[in-house]
């Protein structure tokens, strides 16, 4: 069986019941948990991520933020 990575990072995380949920389902998918598949993502993210899509989805998501908080 494969060695996983060693995670040498640990930090407070707070997100959305939305998000991690998707977090757990992606990391599910791909057989990793959830620290391994948000080191995937962001080790891969300019191949991963459409950067046309990501503009239009950050500046929705921004315009809800405060909406979200209450």
């Amino acid at each position: 069986m494969p060695k996983r990575f060693r995670l040498t990072r640990r930090f407070p995380v707070a997100m959305t019941e939305d998000g991690y949920r998707r977090l757990k389902t992606f990391a599910k998918e791909a057989g990793l948990d959830e620290g391994e598949a948000l080191s995937f993502l962001f080790e891969n993210y300019s191949s991963v991520i459409n950067h046309d899509n990501l503009t239009h989805r950050l500046r929705l998501f921004n315009s809800e933020v405060d909406a979200r908080k209450t």
